[in-house]
């Protein structure tokens, strides 16, 4: 099953139900008005959904065409977003990139930032930021969305709250971040607005590229029109989706709605640090990771982070060269204040 919410006016957009093929939706009448509000029911609101699904793909219902385009992110804001570091061989690279050790526990105890959830950018919609300064960057990830969670759920329970799966662009101002670091109190400036794919599906629509609570598959990354990423979500994931829903959880329960995400997707290659995919690589998931390597081998960074009227794409595809879940199509552009003269 496949969900989006469309454009509405509102805040929280409505509720639709998606084709699998991604051409039409229809809306998730008497269900429920919102994503939020099915997950807050899901026990009772998932059977009859499917019900609408069902009925969708085999056209005994009034539909719409769909459209990227049309819709908010699945939750155009959630009660929480908790963002993980999954993929160690990131974190590794870029501490090795700054002359700085990493702790052995890094291997054992994921790392995790609560990062802001009042407001998330729709798929399709600009990355509006004030300053190129800031060094903008794109993250390429993998998201779960949870229902609710009892404080201390072990791992071996926690991946039976995993409802549903989206892509990410955990949007980053490289420039702001060690600053904010610097400070010992985490970041805030330095990761504003996320942006989410157009539909977020549940497990069983991947099939068997659903293991052990990872997406075993490519993420797609295209920078300015040309490939930039392919690296598969699946490997070099240390921390799976329950080991990561089970860490949020530690010390708080997780509110139906949770977003938890993977952190950036990066693969090793023969051990080390990953190539362009011109350079017979898997490319990269974000511009921070191909600049650490390339300071780990020339002394310093060559590829600049993103500018004013940049793109980029993130989607990922099956086997069959399905779109699994619509592509997040986006555009940097310059912030101005509507309020200043």
């Amino acid at each position: 099953m496949k969900l989006a919410t469309l454009k509405d006016g509102t805040r929280d957009g409505t509720l639709v139900v998606v084709s699998t093929d991604l051409t039409t939706c229809t809306p998730a009448e008497g269900v429920a008005p919102t994503l939020q509000s099915a997950l807050d029911n899901w026990g009772e609101c998932e059977p009859q959904l499917s019900a609408i699904a069902i009925e969708l793909e085999k056209g005994q219902s009034v539909s719409r065409p769909f459209a990227s385009s049309d819709v908010e992110s699945p939750l155009p804001r959630a009660y929480q977003w908790a963002d993980g570091s999954a993929y160690v061989n990131h974190v590794e690279l870029v501490r090795k990139a700054r002359g700085v050790d990493m702790p052995e526990s890094f291997w054992t105890d994921p790392l995790m930032y609560q990062g802001g959830s009042d407001s998330f950018i729709a798929p399709c919609d600009p990355i509006s930021i004030a300053d190129e300064s800031w060094g903008i960057d794109m993250e390429a990830e993998v998201a779960v969305i949870v229902d609710d969670v009892p404080m201390g759920c072990a791992v071996a329970d926690a991946g039976h709250h995993i409802r549903l799966i989206m892509l990410v662009n955990d949007v980053s101002l490289r420039g702001l971040i060690p600053g904010e670091l610097a400070k010992g109190f985490g970041f805030f400036h330095g990761k504003p607005s996320s942006a989410f794919s157009p539909v977020a599906l549940t497990p069983s629509e991947l099939g068997e590229a659903w293991q052990d609570y990872k997406v075993h598959l490519p993420m797609l990354v295209t920078y300015n029109g040309e490939a930039f990423g392919k690296a598969n979500a699946g490997i070099d994931m240390t921390f799976n989706f329950a080991q990561l829903v089970a860490h949020a959880a530690r010390s708080r329960p997780l509110a139906a709605g949770t977003i938890v995400g993977s952190g950036t997707i990066s693969n090793k290659l023969d051990g080390g640090a990953g190539k362009t995919i011109a350079n017979g690589g898997v490319g990269y998931s974000c511009i921070a990771e191909i600049r650490t390597i390339e300071t780990i081998n020339e002394g310093k960074p060559s590829t600049p982070f993103m500018s004013f009227g940049d793109t980029v794409q993130i989607s990922m595809q099956d086997k069959a060269g399905n779109n699994l879940f619509g592509t997040i199509d986006q555009q940097v552009i310059q912030y101005t204040n509507p309020g200043s003269s």
